[in-house]
């Protein structure tokens, strides 16, 4: 962590170098960064015990909070992207990493529930300007290799949302509501990041040559394209119920159906969250050398054999077939975010804010939706419906063949 911040504060070449060296810098600078936010993000949720207990608050209070996090977080990225991919801003970055600092500062110090719905409100203003924002300076430091710069990006912040639960564990929970506000000093570090990938892209862009702007135009016509999109929304939705089905509800599956302690349940949740980082960053790699339509068929439809049996084998079984399943299922959102960008050219602000939108919501909902049938049918009968969820891969049949058209 040293080693990046101090590469944080070095000043930036005047103009967009070319050399891998200075891409890599970049690409590894928003990585962290990502790692920061998502932290900061997976610590809120780990703080709900903590802030019930503070505050008296009800189960829907707590919801209330989830809720108004996740709207700000997610439905107003494809707008900031929307907004961007017209009109350049590469200081967008530290602005809305200080909406994090904010909230995180004034969650330290709330004294009533609205106080906490505001705090809540402003970490995820910050993380919806965040995530487009950082995604189109991904893309533009790629040196072509969109999928690598994507899964190096997206890998970021699975780190950074494993390691959330765990630092809330060590300064904050049985420390005190107060303690939150050490947790503005990785958003300090995060902010001097963003600041020194934003000198960057802004030379990158005055740099460019001055010329008059040309719309870019998708290979394929309108209505082909939004049929595309919405059927990668499936595929989205797709994957991440099925990921909120073990990353929100796996440790206690474990113990209702094994009788394994708490402890022993969290480390079967480390590896699949282990293995979920790995095949993030596998994914785009591989979309790049054997294309993005064959990395979506595999990872999506090649989970399901993987998932149908999950709820049928033992305790050995089940650690080994999850963690192939978060290996083979998490390797497809940086394909599906680059596919996206190649079919609506010149629309990479947006595209990367609808699609991690569309990830924080369904995620968001699905952990809702599946927490209530839990209550009613058990634990066990959640895995046995989710299970099928990865057959709705067979949709990518339908996608348009993007890249061997612009070959």
């Amino acid at each position: 962590m040293n080693s990046t911040a101090a590469t944080a504060l070095a000043p930036p070449a005047s103009a967009p170098a070319t050399q891998s060296q200075t891409v890599m810098q970049i690409l590894g600078a928003v990585a962290f960064a990502h790692l920061l936010n998502d932290l900061v993000q997976a610590m809120l949720p780990s703080i709900y015990p903590m802030l019930k207990a503070e505050f008296g608050l009800s189960f829907t209070q707590v919801g209330l909070i989830t809720l108004t996090f996740q709207c700000t977080a997610s439905l107003l990225q494809p707008w900031i992207g929307l907004y961007t991919d017209r009109r350049p801003m590469p200081y967008l970055l530290p602005a809305g990493m200080v909406s994090t600092f904010i909230g995180v500062l004034m969650m330290a110090v709330a004294h009533s529930f609205p106080a906490l719905l505001v705090s809540a409100a402003l970490i995820g203003v910050g993380s919806s300007t965040f995530h487009p924002e950082a995604s189109r300076v991904a893309r533009t430091a790629s040196g072509g290799r969109f999928g690598f710069a994507q899964s190096l990006f997206q890998v970021g912040g699975n780190v950074g949302s494993a390691l959330g639960p765990v630092l809330a564990a060590a300064i904050i929970i049985g420390r005190g509501q107060g303690n939150i506000g050490w947790v503005a000093v990785l958003v300090g570090v995060a902010f001097a990041v963003l600041v020194y990938v934003s000198r960057w892209h802004s030379a990158h862009l005055a740099s460019l040559p001055r010329k008059k702007a040309v719309v870019a135009q998708s290979p394929l016509p309108k209505a082909r394209v939004y049929a595309a999109l919405g059927v990668l929304a499936l595929l989205v939705f797709s994957k991440y119920i099925y990921m909120s089905s073990l990353s929100s509800y796996y440790t206690f599956y474990l113990i209702d159906k094994f009788g394994v302690s708490v402890s022993s349940a969290q480390m079967y949740l480390f590896l699949f969250l282990a293995a979920v980082a790995a095949g993030t960053f596998m994914g785009g790699p591989i979309g790049d050398r054997i294309g993005r339509k064959r990395v979506i068929w595999m990872s999506i439809l090649g989970a399901a054999p993987f998932t149908l049996a999950l709820p049928y084998v033992d305790l050995f079984w089940t650690a080994v077939l999850t963690v192939v399943i978060g290996f083979v299922i998490s390797s497809a959102f940086s394909a599906i975010v680059v596919f996206a960008q190649e079919l609506m050219p010149g629309k990479v602000g947006m595209v990367a804010g609808i699609f991690f939108g569309l990830m924080f919501g369904v995620s968001g909902i699905g952990a809702a939706a599946m927490g209530h049938l839990a209550d009613v049918a058990g634990i066990a009968y959640v895995y046995k419906l989710c299970s099928y969820l990865p057959l709705l891969g067979i949709l990518t049949v339908l996608l348009p063949h993007v890249e061997g058209q612009k070959r």
